[in-house]
């Protein structure tokens, strides 16, 4: 999955930029992205602090780990049970 150029931070900080009265279109061709990745973003990151988008992409990044690990468990179960089933 492709990085954000920007980080959480700088985000959050764009989002506060435009809720204080700014002009959206403004505030995306100063920054240089879109209006659709600007309202992906307060989709996601609207009314968070810092701390809490921090605490957000960790939570994110454990669970894409754990899914990880839970499709390799299921595969390994699936090549046992298809080996189990087999006659010798």
């Amino acid at each position: 999955m492709k990085r954000s150029r920007f980080s959480d931070e700088q985000i959050i900080g764009i989002l506060k930029e435009q809720e204080s009265g700014a002009v959206t279109a403004d505030v995306c061709r100063r920054h240089g992205i879109s209006e659709a990745t600007f309202y992906k973003w307060k989709a996601k990151f609207g009314g968070l602090e810092v701390s809490e988008a921090k605490r957000l992409r960790t939570l994110e990044e454990e669970n894409g780990k754990l899914k990880k690990l839970l499709a390799e468990a299921m595969l390994d179960i699936a090549v046992l049970k298809d080996i189990s089933s087999k006659k010798w």
